[in-house]
């Protein structure tokens, strides 16, 4: 069943839609690292983590380094592969005369759904992997906008058969913040700043013409390598017994999207005519948490399949693709591909789990 099938269908029952609807054309994504298909490679690729060019990023699909953070394709990519439509050129590799009709990805690794100047004035600057925040993003689409479509009706025409994928976004601001030494009761005074950065980039692409809208929820941070080396210590009350996770962060993770979910609802209010979409993330990806062996996660969901040691194969001294690391025979076997993000084989499962399964809703 491919997307928009299956999102009209979720739509049915708050929405009147037509039975008709047309594959779509083209697909714009926003973003960070979960999505991001070169463009951070591409602002500057001599900043760190310059490794991110070269394999084992890559490895298993495009047998070769790509600019994603994964071994192979990201959720994006399914997406796209179930419209029926290439997989998204990053928007910084853009050529004169290229044919992006088919849509254009945004996304930038360690993008922030706030803008860069939040995190200067709490003196954060030095830990931002890159200024090109939602905000900046949803310029390059307004600065595109005109070789897509002219006029007003050849717009209407044109973005109602397309699909907008805000996000994921967000999770990066927390990233930061917990990275430095940011407490959950502190960041949770942030997660209304972040949502209301989401919803307004969301209400501006409707503003733009987008109608149908997907906006996901954060990942079971929790259940992340890298916060179970930062932040794991031997007190057993700290993890969740079904999966080894820590629990409050995963908590905190829910917190985000339960009040995502509401902004959106607010937003769904104003714009009655946009289907707004939300894709739980956290959600589709909990099943190969709770049971890895079920889902071909052999090796299991927590460690790294690519990392410098320890009990989760992270290492903030040797990440990924850094001297003193080293990748796994069989990425498909792990559902943690570098400590922070998934292999191909976890984010194909949260693709299905979005496409085929019950973990996309209408708002």
């Amino acid at each position: 069943m491919k997307l928009f099938i299956l999102l009209a269908s979720l739509c049915l029952t708050l929405h009147i839609v037509s039975s008709s609807l047309q594959q779509y054309q083209a697909i714009f994504n926003f973003g960070d690292s979960l999505s991001d298909t070169g463009n951070f490679l591409l602002s500057d690729p001599r900043a760190p983590p310059d490794v991110i060019g070269k394999l084992p990023y890559g490895e298993t699909f495009f047998h070769h380094a790509t600019g994603r953070f994964s071994d192979g394709r990201l959720i994006v990519d399914f997406i796209a592969e179930a419209s029926g439509l290439p997989h998204l050129p990053p928007y910084l590799a853009l050529k004169k005369g290229q044919n992006f009709y088919q849509g254009v990805n945004f996304a930038v690794a360690g993008a922030t759904a706030l803008d860069p100047e939040f995190f200067y004035r709490r003196k954060m600057a030095s830990i931002l992997a890159t200024n090109y925040s939602l905000s900046t993003q949803l310029g390059w689409f307004k600065e595109l906008k005109p070789s897509l479509c002219n006029t007003k009706q050849e717009c209407e025409n044109y973005f109602k058969k397309a699909l907008f994928l805000v996000g994921e976004i967000g999770g990066n601001d927390y990233n930061y913040a917990f990275f430095v030494g940011g407490s959950i009761k502190q960041l949770k005074a942030s997660v209304p700043l972040v949502v209301d950065a989401i919803t307004k980039a969301t209400g501006a692409l409707i503003e733009e013409g987008a109608v149908e809208l997907v906006v996901p929820g954060n990942l079971p941070i929790g259940c992340s390598a890298v916060y179970l080396t930062l932040y794991g210590g031997p007190n057993k009350a700290y993890y969740d017994k079904r999966n080894g996770c820590l629990k409050a962060f995963n908590a905190f993770a829910k917190h985000h999207n339960k009040e995502l979910k509401r902004a959106l609802g607010t937003l769904e209010e104003k714009y009655p005519h946009a289907r707004i979409i939300y894709a739980d993330y956290y959600g589709a990806s909990m099943p190969f948490y709770h049971a890895p062996q079920h889902y071909g996660f052999t090796s299991g969901s927590l460690a790294a399949c690519c990392g410098g040691g320890g009990p989760y194969n992270f290492n903030n001294s040797a990440w990924c693709g850094h001297i003193g690391s080293k990748a796994c025979k069989d990425p498909s076997s792990y559902a943690n591909w570098d400590g922070l993000h998934l292999t191909e084989a976890a984010y194909s499962h949260i693709a299905k789990g979005l496409i085929h399964g019950n973990f996309t809703a209408p708002i």
